[in-house]
């Protein structure tokens, strides 16, 4: 027989399936409705499904057949107008009756759910001690990992695909305490201050990241019914649905815990990988979503939220292309929404982490070590405990020092040594401008006085050029002005008129008496000057080769 594809859907006074049964014939559609069961039968498709309520048949059902489509729709009457199945997308758990065996359990639970009812409330920060009493080893040689803690033996058959699922290297050997204490070593090892610091201070990209808005980020219901019935699944995800095997788990308390904080260190390695690729997975999503949990990577065991939250904290620091403690917090907020969306929200996260490692050899295996487990028991779990999960989650949180990388510290020596960067860069630019101030004033101060004075006494004097102001015993009567005489000269008639300056600069002496004479109109050579209008005193020269004062006054 053929388990058709079929859809649950509910008005107020009526259950509506849809059975989709191509190729059948209209004549051989077999109905049985008796209360929580409902069974189909249309050659050769068979649907049997345990409801989450009751229905009748009074004469009011209805039924359609598609023969284009293949499409049986059926309105079946509840048996309590208005009554809310809860439920119906979970499409594994309504395949068998309560109860009833299915292909290799892991543990038959003959008294279905309302075993669960009985429980008492999770404190969910409580820690716990774990696998650390030596009776416990002593039980067996090999140590029990998976789901719930339920499995032992599989690596042992997969050696060869063992390096590439898991970081641990002899899981069958290794008890939880020694697991846990491999793995913070080897995430202390693999920190590197220098990518966490470049995401830090380089963060860009990560601000993109934290702006994209995952489906699961859509305003929130009300009502549990409401933010369950707001998640709708894929056509390929049904299928999957279908696919699975219905089984039932008996957990005591201990597995119990354990299944729900590995489940939210899955969550919150999913939630992680969909921020970081925007929702779009590509070839490394594998590695991501299996590297962040330490669920999966080291086959861990935690015993209290907290416990979960450091964990991923410190992995998410550590292993991959983002390393910044606000997608750590976005990963916390984005799984709180997701539990927050009830059962359908946490079945649909799982399907896709389900679909991404079953399309990746070899992290099919951690499928069937966990997820496949998880897709089916979420479904059986009561809302009320998934509503608690995610309350406990919203008020938890984790901070930089909780993860014990030193990341604090870190932070304040990286953010001193850029601060003395900038001081150092701010004083050298500042003595720059000021050397270029007190250039600017000296070119502008110097002779200054000279000119003011010229302005008195006479027109104003040319200066003579900077490249000759450092020869002191030459007054400016003596030099040549390079910048007038070199104005229409030749580059070789320049360099001479340079050379003589200079030898003239060395060698002409100007007494005294000169001075004064020439205040009163004699030169030093007792020449009398007649009377003439001011002249430029740098357009006298004065030759070693003629050591008469020579008058260029025309």
């Amino acid at each position: 027989m053929i388990t058709p594809a079929f859809d649950l859907s509910q008005d107020p006074d009526f259950l509506i399936l849809s059975i989709r049964v191509p190729y059948t014939r209209t004549s051989e559609f077999d109905l049985y409705i008796d209360g929580t069961d409902f069974k189909f039968y249309a050659k050769p498709y068979f649907l049997r499904l345990t409801l989450p309520g009751r229905i009748v048949e009074d004469g009011r059902e209805k039924a359609k057949f598609d023969i284009d489509k293949g499409l049986f729709t059926l309105h079946v009457p509840k048996e309590t107008s208005g009554e809310n199945f809860e439920g119906l997308q979970m499409l594994t758990s309504l395949l068998a009756p309560k109860g009833s065996r299915s292909a290799k359990p892991l543990v038959e639970d003959l008294g279905g759910e309302e075993d669960e009812e009985e429980e008492e409330e999770f404190d969910w920060q409580v820690e716990q001690e774990v696998y650390e009493k030596a009776s416990e080893e002593e039980l067996g040689p090999r140590h029990k990992y998976g789901f719930a803690n339920q499995r032992s033996g599989v690596f042992a058959r997969l050696q060869e695909e063992l390096s590439d699922v898991i970081d641990l290297k002899n899981p069958e050997e290794t008890s939880a305490a020694e697991r846990r204490r491999a793995r913070l070593q080897a995430e202390a090892s693999a920190f590197s201050p220098d990518h966490y610091l470049a995401d830090l201070f380089e963060d860009d990209e990560i601000k993109g990241l934290l702006k994209f808005k995952p489906w699961w980020t859509e305003p929130s219901r009300p009502t549990e019914q409401e933010a369950e019935s707001a998640v709708s699944f894929t056509d390929d995800e049904k299928q999957q649905l279908r696919k699975f095997t219905n089984r039932s788990y008996l957990l005591d308390k201990a597995s119990r815990r354990h299944a729900w904080l590995g489940l939210l260190d899955v969550l919150l390695a999913y939630c992680y990988e969909v921020r970081s690729t925007e929702g779009d997975h590509n070839v490394e999503s594998p590695w991501t979503i299996r590297k962040l949990s330490g669920t999966l990577c080291w086959l861990e065991t935690y015993s209290c939220l907290q416990e979960v939250l450091v964990s991923f904290g410190r992995r998410v620091l550590c292993y991959p292309l983002y390393r910044h403690f606000a997608l750590v917090s976005a990963a916390v907020r984005d799984a709180t929404k997701v539990l927050q969306s009830g059962r359908t929200g946490v079945l649909k996260c799982l399907l896709d982490v389900h679909r991404v490692f079953r399309e990746n050899d070899p992290a099919y295996i951690l499928n069937d070590l966990y997820i496949t487990d998880y897709c089916i028991w979420i479904q059986r779990v009561k809302s009320k405990k998934v509503a608690s999960l995610a309350e406990a989650l919203r008020q938890a949180s984790v901070q930089k020092k909780d993860l014990e990388l030193e990341l604090d510290e870190l932070e304040h020596a990286a953010t001193l040594v850029v601060e003395e960067e900038e001081e150092e860069e701010s004083e050298s630019d500042g003595s720059s401008e000021e050397s270029e101030e007190d250039s600017t004033e000296s070119d502008e101060g110097g002779g200054g006085g000279e000119r003011a004075e010229a302005s008195k006494d006479g027109p104003p004097q040319p200066q003579p050029p900077a490249h000759v102001s450092h020869v002191p015993q030459a007054p400016a009567s003596a030099v040549l002005s390079e910048e007038r005489s070199s104005a229409d000269a030749s580059p070789g008639c320049r360099q001479l008129i340079r050379e003589l300056g200079e030898r003239v600069a060395q060698e002409l002496r100007i007494s005294p008496d000169c001075s004064g004479a020439q205040a009163s109109g004699r030169t030093s050579c007792g020449t009398l000057l007649e009377p003439s209008p001011p002249r430029n005193p740098l357009l006298i020269v004065q030759t070693q080769l003629d050591p008469t004062c020579v008058d260029y006054t025309n």
